[in-house]
């Protein structure tokens, strides 16, 4: 039987493209170990945007959508400076300095960012399955980056701990930024146009990466071009599409899959196995994602034999998010 996309709802689709974003951006911190080691942070930065806005703007000419309204471009230059470019560089910069485990810790605390900005500057409500489950991915999210840290004294210096907050600070901030964007341009010109204001934010970079290219390795260019292509212009386009139909807050208590997902990935690709308690930690913040996302259906109003309105025994099995 031919399956068609037709028979997909909306809300399939949207699940759809948080998965793949949580599992592209998860794929992203194997890459930049490669990447990092052979390319300085600005000149990162800038291939992996530069690639990406070379995909993007092919997919802006394929699919034939062109500037976006007038109204969206606060929002597109904002994210595109802050988001794109600051937190690329921000987090590229950071991992030089601290261990990828205080890292992932510290960037996590951009969820929570995103939810407090939400309510405070678009008025989303944070309900309490929401506050509830992000306490528990957040918890993961320690564990795991405790975890991983190398555990050297000196291993952890104070700017990489200012930067990688600075990253988490642009993350959010940078999503609040596009939410009201996307009220007047569609994900893909939200996420091109955005995409390009970063990559022009970084080409003073442009000496760094010339230099740096015929030196670098072919698996850590090669690894710099997937960044661009896969987490970057296909991952951020389904983030946004998925940001279009969901609260900022919620959306972004989904990330905290991530660290989970990395997990997994350094286990297969890497070899790293994990110990128990990084696995733990991963257990933890893909609980706290369900929490954060289970939604109890409303109970049905029925009519009793007596004809007095009464009410269907709730469900017990878990909806579908």
């Amino acid at each position: 039987m031919t399956f068609r996309s037709s028979h997909l709802t909306p809300g399939v689709v949207t699940v759809g493209a948080v998965s793949f974003t949580v599992f592209a951006w998860a794929s992203a911190f194997v890459s930049i170990r490669s990447a990092g080691a052979a390319y300085s942070p600005g000149a990162l930065a800038l291939g992996r945007l530069l690639s990406a806005s070379l995909v993007l703007a092919v997919l802006l000419l394929v699919r034939r959508q062109g500037l976006p309204p007038r109204e969206a471009w606060r929002g597109i230059l904002l994210s595109g400076v802050v988001w794109f470019c600051g937190y690329t560089i921000a987090l590229n910069w950071g991992e030089r300095l601290v261990d990828a485990g205080t890292a992932s810790l510290l960037v996590n605390t951009g969820p929570i960012l995103m939810a407090l900005l939400a309510a405070r500057l678009l008025g989303e409500a944070l309900p309490p399955r929401l506050l509830a489950g992000m306490a528990v991915s957040f918890a993961g999210a320690v564990v795991v980056g405790l975890s991983m840290s190398s555990g050297d004294g000196g291993s952890t210096s104070l700017l990489g701990v200012v930067l990688c907050l600075l990253a988490a600070v642009a993350y959010a901030t940078g999503v609040i930024a596009q939410k009201p964007a996307l009220s007047y341009g569609t994900p893909l010109q939200i996420t091109a146009y955005s995409c390009l204001t970063g990559t022009a934010a970084c080409l003073p970079f442009s000496g760094q990466l010339l230099q740096e290219l015929p030196r670098a390795p072919a698996s850590a260019t090669w690894n710099m071009v997937y960044l661009g292509v896969v987490p970057t212009a296909l991952a951020f386009t389904t983030w946004t599409y998925a940001l279009a139909r969901m609260p900022a807050g919620k959306l972004g208590a989904t990330t905290y899959a991530v660290p989970a997902v990395v997990v997994l990935l350094s286990w297969a690709l890497l070899g790293e196995v994990p110990a128990w308690l990084t696995l733990l930690g991963g257990v933890l913040c893909l609980a706290g994602v369900a929490v954060s996302r289970y939604a109890p259906r409303p109970r049905r109003t029925t009519v009793d034999e007596g004809g007095k309105p009464g009410t269907d025994r709730p469900r017990t099995e878990s909806p579908l998010p």
